[in-house]
């Protein structure tokens, strides 16, 4: 797979109402307060482009020149292995800063790759530095972006450490749909998921044939079902004590 900015992949996009346009903004508003600020952090959601399915936007080990901001589809950062198989590291959601961390190494630590078609905005390290040099609330905004994507991390750590193939299912599920909750493409109980068994087993550590498994443990008890692309939480009381999940580490603190 081929590596550069998205601008060389796909077309330059002029639409900004969609709903899932505004997710980078609900997310991040809250950090904005003044004129300036809300149009500095415009800035970040302009230049829309389309990225295919299966792109890779950042490659391991290659110099990664933009970050990017997910407006619509969902992405995935990966460890790629020396057998050919990969770690996922972590599910991008509209909303989301992509490759952060990249614009501030000499090369990139890990591959970014488009799950599904998805809508980026590029982000420099230029403009984002200036960015933060001229807003302090808007840095608070971006370093929170860096603490929250380094939290996710650390529960997929212990995900893969500690947890059951259970406990660690069914948190993954509670934590993409409270992601995803928090800017309004979900409920608290159901929501649209388009990975595949095999990706959800590469990101938790799993065969298929034993997430499958675990799957149909849940559905049988009444707990949660997943299928055809949609995750239904029918007791997300039971599987919350059953995961531990405490959203908190997910959660801002603006004050």
């Amino acid at each position: 797979m081929k590596q550069g900015p998205a601008a060389s992949r796909g077309k330059q996009l002029h639409t900004t109402n969609s709903r899932q346009a505004d997710a980078f903004a609900r997310r991040l508003d809250r950090f904005a307060p003044t004129i300036a600020e809300k149009s500095a952090l415009a800035d970040f959601r302009s230049a829309r482009h389309a990225v295919s399915r299966r792109k890779e936007l950042v490659h391991e080990s290659h110099s990664a020149p933009v970050a990017y901001v997910l407006h619509d589809g969902w992405m995935c950062s990966y460890k790629r292995l020396p057998d050919g198989g990969r770690q996922i590291i972590n599910i991008q959601l509209p909303g989301d800063f992509v490759g952060l961390n990249s614009l501030f190494l000499q090369t990139s630590d890990q591959s970014v790759e488009a799950l599904t078609d998805v809508v980026v905005s590029e982000v420099s390290r230029s403009q984002m530095i200036s960015a933060m040099q001229q807003s302090p609330r808007l840095t608070e905004a971006v370093l929170w972006s860096f603490a929250r994507d380094e939290a996710i991390v650390a529960q997929h750590l212990v995900n893969l450490g500690r947890r059951s193939a259970l406990g660690r299912i069914a948190h993954f599920l509670l934590e993409l749909g409270y992601r995803l909750n928090e800017v309004e493409l979900a409920t608290p109980t159901r929501y649209e998921c388009p990975l595949s068994q095999q990706l959800l087993a590469d990101a938790l550590g799993l065969t298929s044939i034993h997430l499958n498994r675990v799957l149909r443990y849940l559905r049988e008890r009444e707990l949660l079902v997943f299928s055809a692309g949609r995750v239904e939480l029918l007791n997300r009381a039971a599987l919350i004590q059953l995961a531990d999940f405490d959203p908190s580490y997910l959660e801002a603190d603006t004050r």
